[in-house]
């Protein structure tokens, strides 16, 4: 049962971060424009991006002299932005705007971007390698829907159906911000 409830868990926080659902006015909008999107590229550069920082992240960090911790609170503060962002409906950040549109902008940075990337890292000290890429491959299956359906999915929920969604996932992504913010920020300080 602790095994269900940490992917749930871990699931959630990657599907609020992924921001899938918050992120398909971008994508209809690309398709709007006659762009084509590639969705099976779109998931295997996203997962290649995702699964090469899980493993590689933590090693290039020591190399760098940047330990867990520090980069787990650096982290929950980008976290914490976006969900601002997410809730109060204010840019940040801006994503550029660019003609290929499976890879860039759509699997890096809208997917696999800077907070989902550092999400990753963070999870690895509280949930198992197993949950975070079970966790994984369940989200890639809700994008690879979303990116695929996201017509279909717009016109079923509407755009104040995917306002509230957003606004819902800003919340929790805020909630696990202050989590991982107060479990590493306590080790640096001590």
């Amino acid at each position: 049962m602790k095994w269900i409830n940490s992917l749930i868990s871990c699931f959630m926080i990657l599907f609020s971060i992924i921001d899938i659902l918050g992120n398909a006015p971008i994508i209809m909008g690309f398709k709007s424009k006659g762009n084509i999107i590639d969705t099976k590229k779109v998931i295997i550069t996203s997962l290649i991006i995702f699964l090469s920082f899980l493993f590689l992240g933590q090693p290039i960090l020591k190399i760098i002299g940047i330990d867990i911790h520090s980069f787990s609170v650096a982290g929950s503060i980008v976290l914490f932005l976006i969900g601002i962002e997410m809730i109060l409906g204010v840019d940040f950040h801006k994503v550029s705007k660019n003609t290929q549109t499976s890879i860039v902008p759509i699997a890096f940075p809208l997917i696999a971007g800077p907070g989902s990337l550092t999400t990753l890292v963070s999870l690895r000290a509280t949930y198992d390698n197993t949950i975070i890429i079970l966790s994984l491959l369940l989200n890639m299956i809700v994008v690879y829907f979303v990116i695929d359906k996201c017509d279909f999915i717009a016109k079923k929920i509407g755009n104040n159906g995917l306002d509230v969604l957003k606004k819902i996932f800003g919340i929790i992504l805020l909630a696990f911000s202050v989590k991982i913010f107060g479990a590493n920020a306590v080790i640096l300080f001590q």
